[in-house]
């Protein structure tokens, strides 16, 4: 069953004297459970689709149905994790991850409970009283993780959220990730410029071309490679496979955007 689906989705950006059309006929759907990535070139509107995705943007033209409702900033059930944490530097690592609750007014002694064991379950015991300064940048990602989780969000839309890590937290994160949303049967978009991120955590690959942004082609990630641990799936000669391709086209992508 699609939780979401897309259909003919246009964009333009507008200023006084321009029109930039970032979007074109962007369609497809997600069905409940899946992992899907947008990757392409810089510029080609992967970060625009999510966040209409969000409701941030409403889009020109097209349509969007998300669990049968149109996407707004105001739906409870969506999830956005980003570059940077977010996290309030005022308040306690346990207060950041409570805010969403307590802004929804969900937040009670057993939403609570279940907040800080889960943020036990991704490695943070003992730092809810923490402040976030007090945490290194892959610490603070995973806080960010447990509050966005809290919530219990039925979609999670990330936007390049292990960009601004260093490689090996980025690794362990992207484990840790893809763990958490199969136990608990989450449905998830990222965003991201990262052929190997894209291959490693997704079922399909959506690979956007741009001027306007388009989806160029879609990659079914294989079987064998979806079971596995992102980290695992670098070694298997599939991935190399897939990986090639991907390159290729995103190569003749930008060769023909340059030419």
């Amino acid at each position: 069953m699609s939780l979401i689906q897309v259909e003919q989705i246009g964009h333009h950006y507008f200023t006084p004297s321009t029109a930039t059309k970032a979007l074109e006929d962007v369609s497809f759907s997600v069905k409940e459970g899946e992992f899907v990535s947008f990757l392409g070139p810089s510029g080609c509107g992967k970060t625009t689709m999510l966040s209409i995705l969000a409701g941030l943007i409403t889009p020109t033209s097209g349509s969007i149905r998300i669990d049968q409702k149109k996407p707004n900033k105001d739906v409870h059930f969506i999830g956005y994790m980003l570059q940077q944490d977010y996290l309030f530097p005022w308040k306690t690592i346990e207060e950041n991850i409570l805010l969403g609750l307590k802004i929804n007014g969900r937040l009670n002694s057993k939403t609570k409970q279940q907040a800080l064991s889960f943020l036990n379950q991704i490695g943070l015991k003992g730092v809810e009283k923490q402040k976030p300064q007090q945490l290194s940048g892959g610490m603070r990602q995973r806080a960010a993780l447990a509050r966005t989780m809290a919530v219990n969000p039925k979609l999670l839309l990330l936007d390049e959220p292990f960009s601004a890590l260093d490689y090996q937290t980025k690794l362990k994160l992207e484990d840790l990730v893809a763990e958490i949303l199969k136990a608990y049967g989450k449905t998830a978009i990222l965003v991201t410029h990262d052929i190997g991120e894209a291959i490693s955590m997704s079922d399909r690959i959506l690979l956007f071309s741009g001027s306007p942004g388009t989806i160029h082609r879609t990659f079914e990630v294989p079987e064998e490679l979806r079971m596995l641990k992102p980290f695992d799936v670098r070694s298997q000669e599939s991935y190399n496979q897939i990986f090639q391709t991907i390159w290729k086209e995103l190569e003749a992508l930008e060769t023909n955007r340059s030419s």
